[in-house]
């Protein structure tokens, strides 16, 4: 008997406002009494001086009242952010795959690398994250150095050194975004062949993004995956919701899915389901 092929996919993230529902910037100016957090990036964007996305990295080393962040700053803002629902779960499916597919799991965010790192606690693990690197000084615990920025063109950067490593061939790229900064990105899967999820409204994204998914619940992303990628049929993608104990109880689907996912089970419910 002649066994289907498993296809591979690599399924990347930014984290900010994808995963979570607040800027890892405005989480660490509020940690250090910094006002004024927007207006720094929305000037910086107006100007030009730096890649979308990378603004923060740039306010830590070079604007005065941030020089004061440390490691331990960055960590704290981590377990501060609110993260969006059923991650753990998203991540499940993810590791376990479905009939004929596996995926690999991976965050590219122009956060610091500590931030995501903490926020994720748990849930990704440490070498599935890629972040913006900083150096720190071994006396004052300064940041004296940026190592890399994964912004615009460096998200891109990641993704081709992912595929090489991964064996993943560009077409079973899937890349998942909310913002400006997540433009070069997309449009790099998509002349490629892959697949791009928009999780706002943004207007320059949605006019990129093949298909966009508004819901506050990360396991929604998997809506346009099953449904326009692995072409399985509505019941069976809502078994599968239902599997963990999630309720797929509204969805408007035109070029924009409108999710609406009801949360059944706690998550200690979650697993002694699955283990069953």
């Amino acid at each position: 008997m002649t066994r289907t092929p498993v296809k591979h996919y690599l399924l990347a993230s930014d984290f900010d406002q994808t995963l979570s529902f607040k800027d890892s910037g405005i989480v660490l100016a509020e940690i250090l009494g910094i006002s004024g957090f927007e207006q720094r990036v929305a000037g910086l964007a107006r100007s030009n001086l730096v890649q979308q996305g990378g603004e923060l990295a740039y306010l830590i080393r070079h604007d005065p009242e941030f020089r004061s962040v440390r490691r331990e700053h960055l960590q704290e803002a981590g377990r501060r952010i609110r993260l969006k629902h059923a991650i753990p779960a998203l991540m499940e499916f993810m590791t376990r795959g479905g009939e004929g597919c596996r995926f690999d799991f991976f965050v590219i965010s122009a956060a610091p690398r500590e931030i995501v790192i903490s926020a994720l606690d748990g849930i990704v693990p440490p070498e599935h994250i890629y972040g913006t690197e900083l150096e720190f000084d071994a006396q004052s615990g300064e940041v004296r150095a940026i190592k890399r920025v994964p912004a615009g063109y460096g998200k891109v950067a990641v993704i081709e050194e992912l595929e090489q490593r991964l064996a993943i061939t560009p077409d079973r790229m899937i890349y998942v975004g909310d913002g400006s900064s997540d433009v070069h990105v997309m449009l790099h899967v998509n002349n490629r062949g892959g697949f791009t999820i928009a999780v706002s409204e943004n207007r320059q994204l949605a006019q990129i993004a093949q298909s966009t998914v508004l819901s506050d619940n990360a396991f929604s992303i998997l809506v346009p995956i099953l449904d326009q990628v692995m072409n399985w049929e509505t019941r069976r993608i809502r078994d599968l919701f239902e599997s963990y104990g999630l309720t797929l109880s509204g969805w408007e689907r035109d070029r924009t899915d409108r999710v609406k996912i009801i949360e059944s089970l706690t998550l200690p419910e979650q697993a002694e389901a699955l283990a069953g």
